[in-house]
């Protein structure tokens, strides 16, 4: 019988073939449980021709390395019972498909390496583009029907009864400055003491995205026939207004989605799809809260993030020890963290391609919820202003299909630079020139650029 299995390697060591049937087929010599550390643990005859298996440990990998091949080994097997760290110097974070035709039971056992390439680009990658790209324009969409319906309702009242939280609050670049060294401070401060942040980040997530589900679930809950009931009267917190009935059954399902995802955070075989829903929730429950009044507002902060992204991801590496982007060592989780958790405010799929990789591990193509949030802003303010404009939502239309092809040509750069992408640096491009092709287009770009077209409108009802 055949059995796959993975190792590391140093692929300075040895090249080895990208195709199995052309890797050689060598006998396995078990050696378990020596470490092979002295010529005392060589037996009699060496390893001509062979590949002895070891155990890790007494004595550095080199010293094996060197007995083993002094004694005519083809190879060396190195077996630990201790997690690996994957990133680690002396194996260059490579990886290896190891295929042997007999169980190690005695048997005379043969195994053949190689080390096939890794997939250019996966099959997930459609799912994440339909995600994001549905979350952008829903909520884009559902954030300025929400806007304007606040507006309409606001002039059919009398203006002193109005609460102040309804009228848009204008971004100054003072808060945008604010906001992105906020954004600095707390990734350079995950990156230094991650194993003590994730925790709170993780927590935060599970109250942020139990919100969000909720806010995303109750107009379809409200409009069921049943459980309009209200509590009795009390003095509980939260509860002595007499909530209905459904409302705390709809609250109790959310928190309960949000706990399992909490407990179960690492079953990478369906976890992923409880944080993909938290997550996408709490995208359209921030693009609905979060308004910006103005287009210039929107490319200030929109160009503020794309200098940020590229920052630390194409200059930061300059100066990290291990050459690495702070994004993607925070994004994906330092190499060397102890707790080997991952930071949950992403978009996570796992790879969908039938690679024999995927026996070594569960790698997942993740995109964040900024590359989701900041051009979804700008999407919502489009939305807002084609409706008051009634330019039958040109500006709508052709942010989210900007969106869409900037989305597209990350994961081409992905494809080509095989490094990870501040998505960003192509976003950011596409929507903010789309938007702004519309505006010229249709001669509305001052009032488009400070948001006169919303004081046009609401001076005429």
């Amino acid at each position: 019988a055949r059995k796959d299995y993975c190792i590391f390697f140093n692929s300075q060591w040895a090249r080895l073939p990208q195709h199995l049937d052309k890797a050689s087929r060598l006998q396995i010599y078990d050696l378990t449980p020596s470490v092979l550390c002295s010529s005392s643990d060589v037996p009699e005859g060496g390893f001509t021709n062979r590949i002895p298996m070891v155990m890790r440990g007494n004595c550095t990998f080199y010293e094996k390395v060197r007995l083993a091949q002094l004694n005519g080994a083809k190879g060396l097997l190195i077996i630990s019972k201790d997690r690996l760290v994957r990133g680690e110097s002396f194996f260059k974070d490579r990886l290896v498909r190891v295929i042997s035709n007999g169980v190690l039971e005695g048997k005379t056992t043969f195994v053949a390496m190689y080390a096939p390439s890794e997939p250019v680009l996966d099959y997930n990658m459609v799912i994440i583009f339909l995600m994001a790209v549905g979350t952008v324009a829903i909520g884009g969409y559902w954030a300025g029907s929400k806007d304007i319906k606040k507006r309409y309702m606001k002039h059919k009242r009398d203006d002193s009864a109005e609460k102040q939280d309804e009228e848009t609050v204008d971004v100054t670049p003072i808060m945008i400055s604010v906001f992105v060294v906020m954004c600095c401070s707390m990734l350079v401060l995950l990156y230094f003491f991650y194993d003590h942040l994730v925790y709170i980040i993780i927590g935060i997530f599970c109250l942020a995205s139990s919100v969000g589900l909720y806010n995303c679930l109750w107009p379809f809950v409200r409009r069921l026939p049943f459980g309009k009931c209200r509590i009795p009267e009390n003095n509980l917190p939260y509860c002595h207004k007499r909530p209905q009935v459904r409302m705390l059954l709809l609250s109790a399902f959310c928190i309960g989605v949000s706990v399992i995802w909490g407990v179960f955070r690492n079953e990478d075989q369906w976890a992923w799809v409880l944080q993909d829903a938290l997550g996408i929730a709490f995208c359209l429950y921030m693009l609905k809260t979060i308004r910006l009044p103005t287009f210039k507002a929107c490319t200030m902060l929109l160009v503020t993030l794309f200098v940020y992204d590229i920052f630390f991801v194409f200059i930061t590496p300059l100066f990290t020890k291990s050459g690495e982007s702070i994004m993607v060592e925070v994004a994906a989780g330092p190499s060397d963290s102890s707790t080997h958790e991952k930071l949950p405010m992403v978009l996570k799929v796992p790879c969908l391609n039938s690679s024999p990789l995927a026996l070594c591990d569960r790698p997942f193509s993740l995109l964040g919820f900024g590359d989701i949030l900041v051009p979804g802003l700008l999407v919502a303010y489009c939305h807002r202003f084609d409706i008051l404009m009634q330019s039958s939502r040109f500006y709508f239309l052709a942010c989210t299909i900007g969106y869409g092809i900037g989305l597209l040509i990350t994961f081409v750069a992905l494809a080509l630079m095989q490094m990870g992408q501040p998505a960003l640096l192509y976003l950011v491009p596409c929507t903010l020139l789309s938007s702004l092709a519309v505006a010229l287009w249709r001669k509305e770009l001052p009032l488009f650029w400070t948001g006169s077209g919303f004081v046009v409108i609401t001076s005429l009802i």
